[in-house]
């Protein structure tokens, strides 16, 4: 499975901004993001207009405009965030209803990278963006499911 920027950086802008959430009044500027987190401005730009089309973040327009969380951070899994910017979360090589081999077929180890994408999805469904952005992943802890 490879998890592209696009499904990396957008975790990281929005826990970047579930973190500002509760300290600040106004909305979070993508400037502000981009230069803390080191993504290019224009790329967190596509990004969030895929969050915002998918109902995750809100925009403010005009002085003191930005970002805010539409939802709870508590409420949104990193689930979310990665389908929200179309990020697949699939370990097999195959296409849509098609085998990954040649003639359509399923390889040898099929079953296997699909149980691993289907743990690693059901692993992302069950944390949210405040589990990250409160340190809760720490080595040897577990997120309740």
């Amino acid at each position: 499975m490879r998890l592209s920027t696009k499904g990396r950086y957008a975790v990281m802008a929005m826990v970047d901004l579930a973190r500002r959430e509760s300290e600040a009044v106004r909305a979070v500027a993508l400037a502000d993001i981009a230069t803390r987190q080191e993504i290019s401005l224009s790329y967190l730009e596509q990004l969030f207009a895929r969050l915002r089309r998918r109902g995750l973040v809100k925009s403010a327009r005009g002085p003191g405009g930005g970002y805010r969380l539409a939802r709870g951070a508590a409420e949104t899994s990193i689930a979310d965030i990665v389908h929200a910017v179309d990020e697949p979360l699939r370990a097999t090589r195959c296409s849509a209803g098609k085998g990954c081999m040649v003639k359509g077929e399923r390889c040898l180890t099929h079953d296997l990278w699909a149980d691993l994408g289907e743990r690693i999805e059901d692993y992302l469904a069950s944390v949210t963006l405040a589990d990250v952005a409160m340190g809760r992943l720490k080595s040897g802890q577990q997120v309740a499911a």
